[in-house]
């Protein structure tokens, strides 16, 4: 069976750090075991003047580009905004919302960081572990790390390096835009990360599941 931590996420910032460091050995690069389906795409924003966070789950179907299902859940922000932390953040939501699910989905692809992060675990490789399936990390900006900008057309990669590490791919989703920033989650390969995304991009920046969340997310707070 995967690990999957347990741990307050009210920490003072100090001790998240701490906690981040020894959580991101449990991380595992490892291919995936079976053909991926169901794509689950999470994201979540603040309301209330940063009291509040809305968080979303969609459900995409690969093979048939459809929505399976959606959910939405709102609830008291417990931790401060601290560069780097942002799991502590916004994982309590996203994992309460995550329990709403009736379909479980093979695999998540979460709008931030997953190795791609100073400390090796970033939004997405905390919430693989809590998870125990397949997470990818596709932010839509760089964190840490140098890379060369890829070429102009749909599925261009550049390394993304820190120093001599190797830890994320840059990839052009559709000719011509900004490309994104994907990196292991938890249980895949950076390769299988970066080939997924791109079939989940039909024709928008980011991968279908976790655009369809960030549209959810922005619909939730205009009737809220």
């Amino acid at each position: 069976m995967p690990y999957r931590p347990r741990h307050r996420w009210d920490l003072a910032p100090k001790a998240a750090v701490a906690l981040q460091r020894q959580l991101a050995s449990r991380v595992e690069e490892s291919p995936l075991t079976k053909p991926l389906r169901l794509i689950g795409g999470a994201d979540c924003a603040f309301a209330d003047g940063g009291k509040t966070i809305v968080a979303a789950w969609v459900v995409w179907d690969l093979p048939t580009q459809s929505v399976i299902e959606q959910v939405t859940i709102e609830q008291p922000v417990t931790f401060p905004y601290v560069p780097g932390l942002l799991s502590f953040r916004e994982c309590p939501a996203l994992l309460a919302a995550f329990k709403k699910l009736r379909q479980q989905p093979d695999a998540c692809i979460m709008d931030g960081q997953g190795r791609a992060h100073p400390r090796r675990l970033g939004f997405a490789s905390h919430s693989g572990l809590w998870l125990g399936r397949p997470t990818v990390g596709c932010a839509k900006s760089r964190f840490c790390g140098e890379f060369v900008e890829p070429l102009a057309r749909k599925g261009s990669t550049r390394k993304l390096m820190d120093k001599t590490d190797l830890i994320g791919k840059v990839v052009r989703t559709r000719d011509g835009v900004k490309p994104v920033f994907v990196s292991v989650g938890h249980l895949i390969t950076l390769d299988e990360a970066v080939r997924l995304v791109l079939s989940c991009s039909t024709g928008y920046r980011l991968p279908e599941p976790t655009r369809l969340a960030d549209k959810l997310v922005a619909e939730y707070k205009r009737e809220r």
